[in-house]
């Protein structure tokens, strides 16, 4: 038999999904538009390929704003999955997306593999968009590249969150050994007005653990709402601008005496971005972090999108 054909072989074998040892590559996309039409904002195109998929829209505020659970059934990521999810929410359509639980990336196998998710959200002119997901855990060991991108058009708005825990600090389970590269941006017709960069691995791991870095703590979370229009208090191009910052301030030392009663020593505050109010959160406890968060969006909404904040029945269950 020919040698180079009999490499191949051997090679195909060496990483058939039989051999225990040998390192899988399950891949799933997940591909999502909505529409905005004479009956509201319908879910137009649903394409899956692979374990991950979306439930029916749930309308609790209307038909003009559905509610959308997305769904993993494996539940994390090994060593060789790739999860993408792309959405577009077209002309003046509106939604709101969550998980019905957190999401996890495992210990990595032996060969290192990475473990990668990718978010791509697309928002056309007019157009909202609430990204609300539950915690990402990162186990132990894990190799993860975390990528979550929000491209607004003209009259766009956004409000979102995402909180990591590196380990379960529950369980006394620390992941500061795994290596994560996590990436969040926000673009408004192009132009970046939002980046927000993590990097844990060898080199870094003593900037994880110093003052000036992450204290060792394992809950990191970020919040991102606006643009706020011309005429809204909190936006960077009005009179109001002072008025804004008094709200800043004043939820900052509301937020932070509240944290501070609750569960020890935390690190979070709210800052203006341009026409962006962006939140973090460093801390202990993850359900603490979404709290948080949960607040912030409940205030900021009706401001952004002119609508009560309306829980998705979800996170009740």
């Amino acid at each position: 038999m020919n040698t180079a054909l009999t490499a191949v072989l051997k090679n195909e074998l060496s990483t058939n999904s039989s051999d225990p040892s040998a390192p899988s590559r399950w891949h799933a996309r997940l591909s999502l538009g909505l529409k905005l039409g004479v009956r509201g904002t319908r879910l137009v195109h649903n394409e899956h390929d692979g374990p991950l998929y979306v439930q029916k829209p749930f309308y609790p505020e209307g038909a003009e704003l559905p509610h959308l659970y997305i769904l993993h059934p494996p539940g994390g990521l090994v060593s060789g999955d790739r999860l993408q999810l792309d959405v577009e929410v077209e002309e003046k359509a509106q939604v709101l997306l969550t998980t019905p639980g957190a999401g996890r990336v495992y210990r990595a196998r032996a060969d290192r593999t990475l473990q990668h998710q990718i978010n791509s959200f697309q928002v056309k002119e007019e157009a909202t968009l609430e990204w609300l997901p539950l915690e990402t855990i990162i186990f132990p060991n894990a190799r993860t590249r975390l990528e979550t991108k929000v491209e607004l058009d003209a009259g766009a708005r956004f409000v979102g969150w995402e909180v990591t825990s590196l380990g379960l600090p529950a369980c006394d389970l620390d992941a500061a050994d795994a290596e994560v590269s996590q990436r969040f941006t926000v673009t408004l017709q192009g132009k970046p007005v939002f980046v927000e960069q993590f990097h844990l691995n060898a080199r870094t791991r003593r900037l994880y653990q110093a003052m000036v870095g992450m204290q060792s703590k394992p809950i990191n979370g970020v919040f991102v709402a606006g643009p706020f229009k011309s005429d809204s208090p909190f936006s960077a191009k009005t009179k109001a601008s002072q008025q804004r910052a008094q709200w800043i301030a004043d939820e900052n030392h509301r937020q932070s005496e509240h944290i501070l009663k609750q569960n020890g020593q935390v690190l979070a505050a709210l800052s203006q971005v341009g026409d962006f109010v962006v939140g973090r959160y460093l801390g202990d406890c993850s359900e603490q972090a979404r709290q948080l968060f949960e607040r912030w969006w409940a205030a900021l909404r009706p401001e952004l999108l002119g609508r009560k904040a309306c829980p998705p029945r979800i996170w009740l269950t």
